[in-house]
Formats: structure tokens, sequence, C-alpha cells
């Protein structure tokens, strides 16, 4: 999406072959209100109050879409129709099978993407690949391409954490026997915290919690004494449910790598900002499911089943959190 806009200005005439259509959105580049709150109000209050009106924006689209997907789908339809031609046909190529964000919504910034094919600089295909040609792509269709240059932008594996390898206790760890916890840890595995993005709201979102939670389970375990804590789930009937809420190919392809999730409490993967913010910035860290502990407790054991109060540790003096 966002490099058919950039290489039409440069080639005679590109085309986007997909194998199937994708939900787009055409979305400003400039944000008017932020910019008229900006001349309104002081630097840092007009940050937190465009800040907090971007995220609800976000929020509110993606329930809409979820709970009202045709009406989500005619909005998606009204903003595309407006730029392209008349006569385009909008169902053959951006009117998908699935309902909005059963995949990623892809976002053309300023509907470069449309203006683009309006123009004629581009256009778009909706085709299966046989083989590729001395001239270009054959498909299905009997239709063929022709091209003087393919770029592939397909195929995607995805692999987690940077397919880094752990074991503990000797014992390597399997990653999609681990459940997710508050969708920062993981059971069974001992001081290990991840940062995993959000697909509809800005990734960095889901990041800065995680990032305070962090700091917050570090200051517990400081204040009592605590070297080891590690997620334990008791209830056999957790977990089994996919990382992620989404039905894209490429996220199948890769989900029996991955770690498994539950359908709610701290063992759920939401996509929901205010849920996780109440879950990782405002409920105690102290939690049943959480095992702390301390190295000299371990001395000849290092499973996490149990639960130890050490003596009271008097806190060394810290800076708060911004």
């Amino acid at each position: 999406m966002t490099l058919i806009p950039a290489l039409a200005g440069v080639a005679e005439h590109v085309t986007m072959l997909q194998r199937s259509p994708s939900y787009v959105l055409g979305w400003p580049k400039e944000n008017k209100v932020a910019n008229a709150l900006r001349r309104a109000l002081p630097t840092s209050a007009a940050d937190r109050v465009v800040r907090s009106l971007s995220i609800r924006l976000l929020h509110e689209m993606y329930r809409t879409s979820r709970r009202a997907p045709n009406l989500f789908r005619r909005l998606l339809r009204l903003r595309m129709t407006s730029v392209l031609p008349d006569d385009y046909p909008v169902d053959v190529h951006f009117n998908p099978s699935y309902d909005p964000w059963d995949q990623r919504l892809c976002v053309a910034t300023d509907s470069d993407l449309f203006h683009a094919i309006a123009t004629g600089e581009a256009s778009v295909v909706t085709d299966r690949i046989v083989r590729f040609t001395p001239t270009g792509i054959a498909l299905e269709s009997g239709r063929e391409i022709e091209a003087d240059v393919i770029v592939t932008a397909t195929g995607l594996n995805m692999v987690p954490f940077g397919r880094v390898e752990l074991d503990v206790d000797g014992e390597p760890v399997d990653w999609h026997e681990c459940i997710t916890y508050k969708a920062s840890m993981l059971t069974g595995i001992p001081n290990f915290v991840f940062a995993f993005g959000y697909a509809n709201y800005s990734w960095t979102l889901k990041v800065d919690l995680t990032g305070h939670y962090l700091c917050r389970l570090l200051d517990h375990m400081d204040d009592h004494g605590y070297d080891i804590v590690t997620p334990v789930c008791d209830d056999p009937a957790v977990g089994g449910g996919p990382f992620w809420d989404l039905t894209s190919n490429y996220l199948r392809r890769s989900a029996d790598v991955f770690p498994t999730s539950g359908e709610d409490g701290p063992w759920s993967m939401e996509q929901n900002y205010y849920l996780d913010r109440r879950r990782l910035r405002r409920e105690p860290v102290d939690d049943p499911a959480l095992r702390f502990m301390r190295v000299a407790e371990t001395a000849g054991s290092s499973s996490p089943a149990g639960r130890r109060e050490p003596p009271p540790r008097v806190p060394e003096p810290r800076s708060s959190l911004p």
C-alpha cells in the first residue's frame, strides 16, 4: 500500500498484483483538529488532548468495525469511491470476503493509492500467479502482465522473538507450550518480559504500557527482596487460543510456533488499549498467577511452583516514573 504510490511517481506505470482484496482506508496526513488545538492550548495540554482523542478515535473505529461490519464496510467504500473513477470495479479489488479487521486494515495516507489509480499511474489486478514468463507474469485467468521489473512483497513467515532459543533448567523452551500472561510474560519462563504492540492502534501504545508494567514489576521485586518471577497457570483448560486475533494467512502459517493465549483474565491477548491500561498500569502487581522467589530459596530446586514470603526489606530510594 505504500510501495505503489511511491513507485507511481517514478515508473511509467505500476501494477499491484494481489491474490485477494484488502480493505484500504484513506487517512488524512494532516490532523486539522490537532492543529487547531495546538493553536488554542499550551503545547503540553494540547499534546495530551490530541493523544487522548487519537486513541479514542482508533478505539471506536475498531469497535464499530467489529460490532457493525457492514456499516464500516460502507464507510470504507464511500471514502474510496470519492476518489476513484465512477466506473472503477471496487468490489473486485477492494471488497474482501472477510469482515473488516478479521485481517489488518490497510491505510493509504491522503488516499494516495486511490489518486494514483485515478490518474492512471497505477492499476490493481486481482488474480493468481501461474508462472513467470520472459516478459512478465502469467495469471490463472489467462492474462499476462508485462513487466520490466517485478517487486515481490509477499510470502512473509513470522518467527517468535527473533528466533532466540531459551532453556529453563537445561530444558529447551517450546514457545507454543507457553501461555501469555498480560500479553507481556510467558508461563514457565522466569524473568522474561516481551513487548508486542497493537495491530489496531499505534504499535508503541502497547510497548509503552509494557514498559510501565516492567518498571512496576521490578520495583515490587526490589521492595520485597525477590529475584525471580514466573507466571504459572494452574488451570489446564486455559490456553490454546491464538496469539493474535487476526486471520491473515501469514499469521496462520506461524500459529504453531507462537505462544497461545486464553479467552479472558490475564491470559488473554487483547486489542484494547483501555483494558490493557487497567491491567498493566493499575491492577496490583502481586497476582496469584505470579510466583515470586529469592535466589536463596531455589537451592536444590528452581521450580516456581511455590510462593515464599521473604523477610521485610526497606526499599532503596528511587525516582518515580514520569
